[in-house]
Parts: C-alpha cells; structure tokens; sequence
C-alpha cells in the first residue's frame, strides 16, 4: 500500500539493510514515522553551502570547500553563523519506488540551527530520490547560538515514502469532516492553513533570540535558563513588529490534530509574502494532539525570522500549511504514546535544552 512508511517497515528497511549504518542503530531512533539521523564522528568548516550536484560526489567537492575538519569525538563547538558539513551515521539503498525526504527534528528548529541533507548527485536539499545508493551527509548552521555537538545526536530525521499518498484539499475537507483536525474553523487551501496567536492570556506571546549569547550544549536538557538566552515578546495590540534578522518562537493559533492513519508535513502558506520566512522542523507524526495519544490538539510552534525590512505581524495571519498524507499502515506506537516525545500537547515552547 502507497503511503508514508510507519515504525514497523521501518524496522523491515533495517533488517534488510536499505537502511544501514556505521554503528548499531540507537533505542528510540525509530519514530512513528520517520528515523532520526545521527552526527557522525567527524565535520568540516566548509567557506559555503552547496549541493554536490548531478553525477558528483560529495566527498569530491568537500576537497574545493573545506576550510579544516574537526573531531566531533571529545565533544566540538559549531560556531555560529558558520557552515558545517557533517557525514551521517546512516546510509541508503533505496529500491524503485521508494523516496525519502528529511527535515530538522523539532528541537534542532526551535534553536535555530539551520541543517539540511544533502546527497551524492543531489540537486535538491533534503530530498531523496529513488534508487538512491550512498551516504547521508548533514548540513548545520547555527544561526542564533553557538553549539556543542557530539557523535550520536540527532539534529535531522528522514521519513520514507512509497508513491505519493497526499490527501487533496476535497480528501483533506472529507477528513475534517469525519474527525475535526483542527480547533475552530478550518481553512483548507493546498493543504490546512494555521495562522499566528499573538493574543495569547497574560500578553507573553512569544521569545527573541538575543544576539550575543554562551553556547548551548545539545546534551543539556532543561539545563538553560532561558532569560539568559531569550528575551520575552509581549503585546496587548495583537500584532508585533519582526526586527530584520530576527529570530523569533511564536505559537500557532490553532491546535491541530494528526489522525493516527495519517502524518503530516510544514510548508510556507504564500512565499511571496516576502518579508518573513516561517521555518519549521517539518514533520508532524502520526498521533500528534491526538486523544489516543494522550492529546487533545497541540498548537504548533513557529520558527520565523524576518529579512530585510521591519515587518507587522497580526494577529491570526495566516503563515502556514500543514500537507496531509496516508499512512501506508498505522504504526504500532503513535506520538507521544509510550515514546519519548517532548511536545505532545504543547503551546508556546523553546527547545528542550532551556528552562523557564
């Protein structure tokens, strides 16, 4: 059956080596519907991004970039505002027909750590095509906070796909229909718009990353006090205005629903509003905001940073879509269900590294 690939074919994928790795694979790396990817033991300071492009390796093009290479082994600290490339743990072997995507794991968005794979012969970030044969390869760069990172973390995870199984706008209103995906009105439109709650009890709306902070280490959980690295956003107007350069943690207005047969991915609503990028830690799990996962909707958090010009962000703009797809089979453990899963029935939430 065509869909996205649950836990339990992705434990198929491992046994039978499409999926493979340079170190036994970790408790807790199989999610719901996606594998977290992990840090190798080494990176490199590269002067710039790049994708390796059609017929080229990698490996290859990291001779004309690197600036120097760093063991990860003892714990390293990525700078910010510099570009990394680090080899993943993992590595593929994809039959026909089957196509991966990757994205950044929730945490690694709401640090602003901007990080995509990348591939042999790839043209494209974070995409994978079918047929693909070789190393997973991590691009990281910090843009609010300098970082410590070390072999083994998870900053990205890869979702697996048979076919295409996303829900049209006409499946995705029948869906809604059935069983509501999201509180109040639904706006469905390429798949279900979500707009920005900047009327929130009590005026604290959001967080700004201040510029010039300690490093974070990625190990630390609850460890940060977040005055230390955050300055609180209040309002009594319903709308702020976005500094350029800016980065900010706002909540949606809606809490959404991800069905248990279902999972869902982030994407700009309308990229020609052009002053302000919303970036997501795109995949949304089977389950997530769910009742048979201990949930009862969840808002989901906003990762926007304004560009060049002050910009006035109102209450219930729209700035988001969540695309729908099928499951090809339910997985046998849902989101937040008797996994580890730190943003279950969340509203406006930092990373996990800090402490309120």
């Amino acid at each position: 059956m065509t869909g996205v690939l649950p836990a339990q074919a992705l434990e198929a994928l491992i046994a039978r080596g499409v999926i493979a790795a340079d170190t036994e694979f970790a408790p807790g790396q199989v999610q719901p519907a996606s594998l977290d990817l992990r840090l190798g033991t080494k990176a490199y300071r590269v002067r710039a991004s790049f994708l390796a492009g059609a017929g080229r390796l990698v490996a290859d093009r990291l001779a004309a970039f690197t600036m120097h290479e760093i063991d990860l082994g003892p714990g390293a600290v990525l700078e910010k505002n510099c570009v990394y490339l680090i080899p993943l743990m993992e590595r593929l072997t994809l039959p026909p027909g089957l196509s991966a995507v990757a994205n950044a794991k929730s945490s690694t968005g709401r640090l602003d750590l901007l990080t995509r794979v990348i591939t042999d012969g790839g043209v494209e970030f974070d995409r994978i095509p079918e047929g693909y044969d070789g190393p997973l390869y991590a691009e990281v760069c910090p843009r609010s906070f300098s970082v410590l990172v070390r072999p083994g973390q998870r900053l990205n995870q890869i979702r697996f796909r048979d076919g295409q199984a996303v829900l049209s706008d006409a499946d995705l209103r029948a869906l809604h229909a059935a069983e509501p995906l999201v509180s109040g009105e639904a706006l469905i439109s390429e798949g279900l718009g979500f707009s920005v709650d900047l009327a929130l009890p009590g005026g604290l709306v959001g967080y700004r990353a201040k510029p010039h902070t300690g490093v974070v280490d990625l190990d630390r959980i609850s460890h940060y006090p977040a005055r230390d690295f955050w300055e609180e956003v209040r309002t009594d107007q319903a709308q702020i205005i976005l500094d350029p350069g800016a980065f900010y943690i706002l909540v949606s207005r809606e809490a959404v629903t991800i069905p248990p047969d279902y999972a869902a991915e982030m994407a700009p609503y309308l990229a020609m509003v052009g002053e302000f990028r919303v970036h997501y830690a795109g995949f949304f799990d089977p389950g997530f905001g769910h009742s048979a996962a201990g949930g009862a909707g969840s808002r989901g958090v906003l990762e926007v940073r304004c560009h060049e010009a002050p910009f006035v962000l109102e209450h219930g703009q729209v700035v988001g879509r969540l695309v729908y797809e099928r499951m090809s089979e339910r997985p046998a453990t849902l989101y937040g269900q008797g996994i580890a899963s730190n943003y279950q029935g969340q509203g406006l939430k930092l990373a996990k590294q800090f402490r309120l």
